[in-house]
């Protein structure tokens, strides 16, 4: 668990996947991403899929949540998905938190790994949210982006994780930076979706910041020119980094990201050759 003040935040995985190198480094050449994250066979890569369940005063709110159930068997087959430790609904029984019991749901933005679990299927095969109580969040844009997909963007969306949530009111759609909670700021990072966002963490002078997939690897962050062939805009997502990248540096607040297997906290710093450091924080999954 990592503590910001008066917030607990703890690191749920979903899943873990095996992708192509060429998905998370894009144009980053083997030789040069090896070195930080060795490849297994046919250069595949290790990818988690980090939720964040955090605890503020009498609320509790659950920041993205995974692939889900439905997610279909010749994908996960494809993405080699394992599930070892249960996905997030078992992560969150750990904690001994019913879904009953989330207050709120943050869609950084709406891509099958981020969205997939706001829905599921009953008995009844009809659709019905995960976590009947809470509040859903996410950008219009994003909403719109995802409700209105091409070519390029097409895969990575499914209707039946938000739309219905939108049709009934229980999704609520914002419009740029915004305070949902006090203490916990959606911030729009524009680059791996036209309105993604990551969630900024402020608590008695004490800040955090989850990149989500501004920098799905720790690495990413730290190396501004390093980006995922999955950003519809990559000289946003530059533009986004290096903003945070000076921020995070600044205050010496810890990062969080979603996806690295290695490190998925870590502080910065602008080392004496003028390089930025990584600094890893070990926080243990739920």
């Amino acid at each position: 668990m990592l503590r910001v003040g008066d917030l607990e935040i703890y690191l749920l995985n979903d899943a873990t996947c095996l992708l192509d190198g060429g998905g998370p480094f894009g144009l980053v050449p083997l030789t040069l991403w090896s070195r930080y994250i060795p490849p297994q066979q046919l250069n595949l890569v290790s990818s988690h899929y980090i939720c964040l369940l955090v605890k503020t005063g009498n609320q509790i709110v659950l920041i993205d949540t995974g692939y889900g159930e439905h997610f279909p068997i010749k994908a996960m087959e494809r993405l080699h998905m394992q599930r070892p430790q249960g996905d997030i609904l078992v992560g969150l029984a750990r904690l001994g938190i019913q879904p009953t019991a989330i207050d709120w749901v943050i869609n950084t933005h709406l891509h099958a790994d981020h969205a997939g679990g706001n829905m599921r299927q009953d008995s009844n095969n009809k659709w019905v949210p995960s976590f009947p109580n809470a509040q859903y969040v996410t950008q219009q844009r994003e909403y719109e982006d995802a409700m209105h997909p091409n070519e390029r963007t097409r895969a990575t969306y499914d209707p039946n994780n938000y739309h219905p949530l939108v049709q009934s009111g229980q999704m609520r759609l914002i419009e740029g930076d915004t305070e949902l909670l006090s203490g916990i700021h959606c911030v729009v990072t524009r680059g791996h979706t036209p309105a993604h966002m990551s969630i900024l963490f402020e608590s008695k002078g004490e800040s955090a910041l989850f990149a989500c997939d501004m920098a799905s690897y720790a690495v990413h962050f730290q190396k501004l020119g390093w980006m995922t062939a999955f950003d519809v805009e990559p000289l946003q997502t530059l533009e986004s980094k290096r903003l945070w990248q000076e921020w995070a540096i600044r205050t010496q607040s810890p990062v969080l990201f979603p996806h690295d297997p290695l490190n998925a906290v870590a502080r910065f710093s602008m080392e004496a050759d003028g390089s930025v450091g990584l600094h890893p924080i070990p926080v243990p999954y739920v």
